[in-house]
């Protein structure tokens, strides 16, 4: 899918900060900014890259300032803020903007117009940024190009001061110069090809401000340090390139290197994107952006799925929602599998690592990520039943290891009771996805017997058994009627007689019952092994649509709710009082659709409603916040507005996912949905 703006859209300051384009390259690397280059978080940059030591993203480039020199005149094509306007103001000169297969711009100036162009290139620590002018007029004059590169050099999570002690030397090279402002970080080379020049001349941008930053209630300007000047004569209808890398290109200087390069990849990507695109295929593709190599791996192999970008990195819980979208339906099936080995390996004590850190010094503080391994194994033998063999040697171990933890007493915070169900955590902790803390406190205390968690547990032991009688292993089969004790206790403890419609508890502690109306009951009837009784469907089903179903995903709490938040906005405090408490969440469409589906005595009615509920989110969405991505959330009441994450790997999988079963249940209504959204018939 292209995704395409034209001047207006442009030079809409307003609305064209709000759009955010993404770059990746596997390592974990991105480029990222604002429709218009004008950097509106710390998060942004052109150069963000991935390291083991210091462990974390770390801003390098986070801008240029870039200019055109012709008849005496300079022009600047770039923007920043600063406090009280906008300087440059290079988004008055541009003409259309795409960010399809990689980030591209238009500017005028009279009869010249400029394109810049930008790619990382996949598994190397390297940006490329192409210029190329072309002319209306023979008569236009000479042009040159200046550039000067904008460095931060610091953790993502951070801003920078020119207070700070850092190293402002500057080392020449043939082809321009590296710069290491800070000892801690890589050598960061900078480099032109053709007949370019470099001047050093060391300085300071002061007071660059990031507007969601101070919207988020965070530290919002940050001074940049300018290590000097590129300048290049422009030739029309000939490219000159920029490279700013962690490794130094000494033998691929020229522009005949650096063409063979830029065409290489664009080769790749344009065979990626066939003639018969589909919103499938293009989720797909943006799926790709969150399976990266782990810095520092021996093996050189994908092995991790990034959580989100731009601040988070790889958490379990994530990874194992996220994986079945991004690789099993997806065409990634052996990367799948090598994954899910992989997180196999890592268990420990029945756990799997919520937060994976690159000194291996692992967060296991989930009680649900585990459990959630034993659904991602399900989803592979959906997609592909032939696969037991794998299951057996790679996953039935773990799962046997998960299932005697959890049932043992050894996982903390968990203990089984005496009908067989899982009570997790106390007044103190917050161990489910609904982790938001506030001043040391759970905000949404979920202690006890949180109802997926229930649901999550009875599915894994259904599962055990399957295997187990699969693969003649006695020991971890499961009676039927052990499990239907617990199907008649579950419904005992969570089942809610309601005039306006039953609902399940969210939670239920010690006889008592949480009434909130909240998406986690879904999972009681979505999971491959429900733990509901097929009566008990539909009224779930039903409670959640009228309550919690929005264009862009599910409510975490129904309106009528005291609690309830209709925006996630303000500082850090209140939007963690907001996350679970009415705001949106597109990955929840998942297991909505699963349980919709089920639960539907005409399903391809339902999947065509569902369809038409869900167009803006697969129709204006993805031409706005992130540009092609689906973001992490979004606001409880309209209009819905995005927020968070902009690319969100569980939001995507699970959105892919939801569209993969939706079309094999309507196929025609299917067909025509998607010819209609790609046609723009919004």
């Amino acid at each position: 899918m292209k995704f395409q703006f034209d001047r207006p859209a442009c030079q809409n300051l307003r609305k064209a900060l709000r759009k955010e384009w993404l770059e990746t390259n596997g390592l974990g690397d991105y480029a990222s900014s604002s429709l218009v280059c004008c950097n509106t978080r710390k998060y942004h940059g052109l150069f963000v890259t991935e390291l083991s030591r210091p462990a974390g993203r770390h801003v390098l480039l986070s801008t240029l300032e870039e200019s055109l020199l012709m008849a005496g005149r300079e022009f600047f094509f770039s923007c920043r803020k600063h406090p009280g306007v906008y300087f440059p103001r290079g988004h008055e000169y541009m003409q259309a903007a795409s960010a399809g297969l990689w980030p591209s711009f238009r500017y005028r100036f009279g009869d010249v117009t400029l394109t810049r162009e930008l790619m990382l290139l996949p598994g190397r620590h390297v940006l490329l940024v192409r210029y190329k002018a072309n002319i209306a007029s023979p008569e236009t004059p000479p042009l040159r190009l200046r550039i000067k590169p904008l460095l931060a050099c610091r953790n993502m999570h951070t801003v920078i001061r020119a207070d700070k002690a850092i190293d402002g030397s500057v080392s020449p090279t043939l082809y321009g110069a590296s710069v290491r402002p800070d000892p801690q970080l890589p050598e960061l080379f900078l480099q032109m090809d053709g007949p370019s020049s470099w001047q050093t001349a060391q300085d300071w941008y002061y007071n660059i401000e990031y507007l969601v930053e101070q919207e988020r209630g965070f530290p919002f300007q940050e001074d940049l340090f300018m290590p000097g000047t590129f300048e290049v004569d422009l030739v029309p209808g000939h490219a000159v390139y920029l490279t700013v890398s962690t490794e130094s290109l000494q033998k691929e200087h020229s522009r005949h290197d650096f063409d063979r390069l830029w065409q290489e990849e664009s080769l790749r990507r344009l065979r990626e994107e066939d003639e018969t695109d589909s919103l499938q295929k293009h989720l797909a593709r943006e799926g790709e952006r969150f399976l990266v190599t782990t810095p520092g791996s021996t093996t050189g192999r994908i092995d991790s799925i990034v959580a989100g970008y731009h601040w988070f990195g790889s958490w379990g819980r994530d990874t194992m929602i996220a994986l079945p979208g991004l690789t099993f339906f997806a065409g990634r099936q052996a990367l799948g599998e090598q994954i899910l080995a992989g997180m196999g390996a890592a268990v420990r004590d029945g756990l799997i690592p919520n937060v994976f850190s690159a000194d291996g010094r692992h967060a296991y503080n989930s009680v649900d990520a585990s459990l959630w391994y034993v659904w991602a194994v399900q989803m592979l033998l959906q997609a592909d039943p032939q696969r037991m063999d794998f299951v057996k040697e790679h996953c039935w171990p773990a799962i046997k290891e998960i299932l005697r933890a959890y049932a043992g007493g050894q996982v903390p915070f968990v203990h089984a009771d005496e009908e067989g169900f899982l009570n997790v955590g106390d007044e103190q902790t917050q161990l489910t996805w609904m982790d938001a803390v506030v001043d040391g406190r759970p905000v949404t205390p979920r202690h006890g017997q949180p109802v997926e968690i229930s649901a999550l547990w009875y599915n894994a032991l259904a599962f055990a058994d399957h295997l187990a009688r699969r693969f003649d292993e006695p020991h971890w089969q499961n009676s039927v009627d052990q499990r239907d004790r617990m199907r008649a206790v579950f419904v005992h403890r969570h089942w809610i007689r309601d005039y306006r419609g039953d609902y399940l508890a969210d939670v239920w502690r010690d006889g008592e019952r949480d009434f909130r109306v909240r998406p986690n009951q879904l999972f009681a009837v979505s999971l491959p092994f429900p733990i509901l009784e097929e009566d008990n469907y539909a009224p779930v089903v039903s409670r959640v649509r009228q309550c919690l179903l929005t264009p862009c995903g599910l409510r975490t709490l129904a309106p009528s709710a005291n609690e309830y938040c209709s925006l996630y906005e303000g500082g850090p405090a209140e939007r963690d009082k907001a996350y679970h408490q009415g705001t949106v969440w597109p990955w929840l469409l998942g297991a909505y659709g699963d349980a919709l589906l089920r639960a539907a005595w005409d399903e391809e009615g339902a999947a065509r409603d569902l369809l038409h509920t869900l167009t803006p989110l697969f129709g204006s969405h993805l031409g706005g916040a992130g540009i092609g991505s689906i973001s992490e959330i979004f606001d409880g009441d309209p209009p819905h507005l995005p927020n968070g994450c902009i690319a969100q790997a569980w939001s995507v999988a699970e959105c892919l996912r939801l569209l993969g079963r939706l079309e094999k249940v309507a196929p025609q209504a299917y067909a025509q949905w998607e010819h209609a959204l790609l046609q723009g018939d919004r």
